[in-house]
Order: structure tokens, then sequence, then C-alpha cells
């Protein structure tokens, strides 16, 4: 018998989900936002494979103390496309920092999983979860 054919593969009804509670407090948002979207995906996970969710829930305390890097500037353009409505433009700085985190964890997701991944990301202002 040969063992080397034998490739273990996630069942789709996966049930073993960890959750992660995640302190903001002086992080900074591009590499929590990485930590983050690895840790939705189940990317640290030895049986990882990448049609089979088996990502985590993720709970974020205290995001208003997340550092973003005000020397440089970002914009968030909402352009609707139809006539008589204005170009809106919005320095990510003044954003809530939820909405900041948000759209920094959905730019790092492909198109199929970021909505079923976000659901499982919670996200608070201060200790209290």
């Amino acid at each position: 018998m040969n063992s080397l054919n034998k490739t273990f593969l996630p069942s789709k009804n996966y049930k073993n989900r960890n959750w992660f509670i995640i302190d903001c407090k002086g992080q900074k948002l591009g590499r929590l936002a990485t930590i983050i979207a690895t840790l939705l995906k189940g990317k640290l996970k030895p049986n990882y494979y990448p049609s089979v969710d088996i990502g985590d829930y993720i709970i974020l305390v205290n995001a208003n103390s997340i550092i973003i890097n005000e020397a440089s500037k970002h914009y968030i353009v909402s352009n609707p496309g139809r006539p008589g409505h204005a170009l809106r433009i919005k320095n990510v700085g003044d954003c809530l920092p939820k909405f900041t985190i948000e759209r920094a964890v959905k730019g790092m997701l492909s198109n199929t999983e970021k909505k079923r991944l976000m659901r499982r990301l919670n996200i608070y202002n201060d200790q209290n979860h």
C-alpha cells in the first residue's frame, strides 16, 4: 500500500473554528490587516486548502487607537456614476476606524470570499466586546 498518495482534505462542514481577540493599541493598520486576512482565510492551519473554508473568528478591541500614517495622504473616492451626483473625496484619517480597518482587510481578500469572511470580523472601539 502506497501512503504517499493519501492527501488529506478538510470537509466542507468544518466546525473547529478558533476565536482570536486582538488588541489594536499601538498596531499599524497595514501590518494588522495582513494578520487579520490570513486568520480569516485559515492559512496558518496545517490542513489549509484554498477551496475549503477553515478560517477563524476575530474580535478587534481598541480600534480607536490604531496607528495610521498621517504623512502619506490616502483618499477614498466615491463616484456614483450617475448624472447630477457629485464626486465625493474623503481623507482616510478622518473616517471611522472601523470603516478604515474593514476597507484595508477587504482589499486583501478575493472577490469571491469578501462578503462571507467579513462576517467573522467584529470590530469594537473600546475594550468592551
